[in-house]
């Protein structure tokens, strides 16, 4: 009877294993279109043998765990290029934003200037016509209004970039305390002996997130991890959350500070790092060339008008409004100082009929008067690096975007569920369970008639 028992706890524990490696199963095919979700493998050990009468015994299976299949290797490449992703998509958003205001148009800064050279041109042939001057006066302003136009949109532009810095430090704070969360769960599971997997899922998933914004260094160290930016600010240490803030500076912009340090400077990477690059560098540098145009440009139409006549025979005054000292903002505050059109000092000799310094003011059209380039040219420069800037960050993001599919492709097949193997496993399990339970069945049989057996008496 004792043999017969014994076997019967055999079969009992082959039916229990194979029901749980069933549930793994079951689970597996349940969660096959989750998101970030690693498909789950019972892991099946041999009980301990017991040693009767010199003989060893097998005591049958059990399900030692229940194992996620993920490739820590794979998860932190996918870690890395997310990173890449991130800066790339909101630098080349950024950029293709910022290229509108460079794409030709009625009021745009290059069209601006060739009607304005060309009135100069016909106020040469007419030097005396009332009209003729007003619309060099009317070019004038036109194209005052478009450096401002275009200026006035980089820095809204910047200032929504801004904003962005702002709610993408916010993501960050809140994707690293739920990482923290997670992980205080974990740890509690993992440290009682039980299974987390669906929480390690979900904090692989956290992770992921948080480095399509951040640049983050990963360090796992038994059941928790911490998570720190690539220059070591801490973000998460087990289960303590570390926040990032935003501090405005004396620009008015917000500076992203960690550890009480300013680590905006060091974000490089990720959508926080895209972005900032945005903000910080790729939008002043081009404030900084509208600038340079408009003070170049202002500064030598003055010149030549000053040293021409106007319709009354008196010397020339400033056509444009002066741009500041150094030139910057000259671009957003460019103006036209005469609103009088018999002020234009198109005379060289002070007649009214001369036209030599209308010559004059229309040869700077041709003059390397911007930095070693005529007007036209610099601001072409302008557009063809403008363009150049979104070529290029589209192609990082393209092939970035391209190694990131890649990289999930793998990842997915080495932790992704295969409903066609699944369903293999599940005939399996099935086949083997129900085995068992025809051992059980036997058995009990043979312990009823053992029971129904007449006692022999002596």
């Amino acid at each position: 009877m004792s043999s017969l028992i014994a076997s019967l706890a055999t079969a009992v524990t082959g039916m229990s294993a194979e029901q749980g490696a069933l549930a793994a199963t079951t689970n597996n095919v349940a969660n096959v279109n989750t998101p970030g979700y690693s498909r789950e493998t019972p892991v099946l050990v041999s009980s301990d043998p017991i040693e009767m009468d010199g003989v060893t015994f097998g005591t049958g299976v059990t399900l030692q765990s229940v194992q996620s299949i993920r490739d820590p290797i794979l998860e932190t490449q996918i870690q890395e290029q997310s990173q890449g992703q991130g800066q790339y998509t909101a630098l080349a958003s950024a950029l293709q934003q910022t290229q509108v205001n460079f794409t030709t148009s009625a009021n745009d800064i290059g069209t601006s200037i060739a009607n304005f050279f060309d009135s100069l041109n016909q106020l040469s042939a007419n030097p005396w016509y009332l009209p003729t001057r007003q619309d060099v006066l009317t070019a004038a302003g036109n194209l005052a209004s478009s450096f401002n136009d275009t200026a006035n949109n980089l820095t809204q532009q910047r200032t929504s970039l801004d904003l962005n810095v702002v709610q993408q430090v916010t993501q960050i704070n809140q994707l690293s305390q739920q990482i923290a969360t997670l992980d205080g769960q974990i740890s509690n599971l993992q440290n009682v002996g039980e299974t987390a997997n669906e929480f390690v899922d979900q904090r692989q998933q956290a992770i992921d997130q948080l480095s399509s914004l951040v640049n983050v260094s990963v360090i796992q160290a038994d059941n928790s991890l911490t998570l720190t930016t690539a220059n070591g600010v801490p973000l998460v240490i087990g289960q303590t959350a570390f926040q990032l803030t935003a501090q405005t500076n004396a620009q008015g912009l917000h500076d992203v500070y960690g550890g009480g340090n300013d680590i905006t400077s060091q974000l490089t990477s990720g959508q926080l790092g895209g972005t900032i690059e945005a903000r910080d560098q790729e939008i002043p540098a081009l404030q900084t060339q509208l600038d340079t145009l408009a003070a170049g440009l202002a500064n030598s139409v003055n010149g030549v008008q000053a040293a021409g006549f106007d319709l009354n025979g008196v010397p020339g005054m400033n056509l444009f409004n002066p741009p500041p000292a150094g030139g910057a903002g000259a671009a957003s505050s460019l103006s036209v100082a005469l609103t009088d059109p018999t002020l234009i000092a198109a005379s060289s000799d002070g007649s009214p009929g001369s036209n030599g310094n209308a010559q004059a003011l229309y040869a700077l059209n041709a003059q390397p008067i911007i930095g070693g380039q005529t007007p036209t040219n610099y601001y072409s420069q302008i557009v063809d690096n403008v363009g150049n800037d979104v070529s290029n960050a589209s192609a990082q993001q393209t092939a970035s975007a391209a190694i990131l599919q890649q990289l999930n492709d793998q990842n997915g097949a080495v932790s992704g569920v295969s409903l066609d193997e699944e369903a293999a496993n599940m005939v399996q399990y099935q086949d083997a369970f129900q085995a068992s339970a025809e051992v059980v069945t036997t058995i009990n049989d043979m312990m009823y008639a053992v029971i129904q057996m007449p006692t022999l008496t002596g």
